[in-house]
């Protein structure tokens, strides 16, 4: 009894990990994008979109997440990405241009972020697929009763906003997320980097947790 119970697989709770460590698989996000959008129908593909995105993290206490801006947004406002531990998966909160919230759960596997909302007979579901750290894609898919297979909505493709494609090593780290670094902050003569506004709000509250951390972390390479 003693032996199946050690073989027992892990639950989603047992997997979980801080809010932190799990939303750095997304350090490559933070930051301003320009985004392309082309709708699916091949009537509608000459109707094209442009709208801008920010990602940023945001800290109050022992909460973290991130959070999501558009500029012209075709077909939302804001949102939040957040970690549930006990579930062991994400959540991405939305507001739509008709000020309606819509919530997507879903898991992120081999840089493929899938998240689905069900409502009623229809569930909608959003694709993030992170192609490296310049580039991304995400699309809206939907399924109905009468359509069991899910049909793609539109496709957004988004580049960094001021960043070259080539990037060499030796850049940076945000001294907070782990992310690059692309703006400094000062403390008692030491020069660090944060990778924005929301990492450097965070440090400049309690700038001495984190440089330990900091520290520990370059002990350890």
């Amino acid at each position: 009894m003693a032996a199946a119970l050690l073989t027992q697989p892990a639950t989603a709770q047992e997997k979980a990990k801080p809010a932190r460590e799990a939303l750095q698989a997304f350090n490559d996000l933070i930051g301003e994008w320009r985004c392309t959008g082309t709708p699916a129908a091949s009537r509608d593909q000459q109707k094209f979109w442009v709208e801008n995105m920010t990602w940023e993290w945001q800290f109050k206490g022992d909460d973290v997440w991130i959070k999501i801006g558009f500029a012209k947004g075709k077909h939302f406002q804001n949102g939040t990405l957040r970690y549930v531990p006990a579930k062991d998966n994400f959540n991405l909160t939305l507001q739509t241009l008709a000020k309606e919230t819509k919530t997507f759960t879903g898991t992120l596997e081999k840089r493929v972020l899938t998240l689905e909302s069900v409502n009623g007979d229809k569930t909608d579901r959003l694709v993030f697929t992170l192609l490296h750290a310049n580039r991304f894609l995400y699309r809206q898919e939907v399924q109905t009763a009468d359509r069991p297979v899910f049909t793609k909505l539109y496709q957004v493709g988004a580049t960094k906003e001021g960043v070259p494609f080539a990037q060499g090593d030796g850049k940076p780290e945000c001294i907070v997320s782990g992310g690059l670094g692309t703006m400094p902050v000062t403390y008692q003569g030491n020069t660090y980097y944060v990778c924005c506004s929301g990492c450097r709000d965070e440090f400049v509250a309690n700038p001495a947790k984190y440089i330990k951390e900091f520290e520990q972390k370059k002990q350890k390479k």
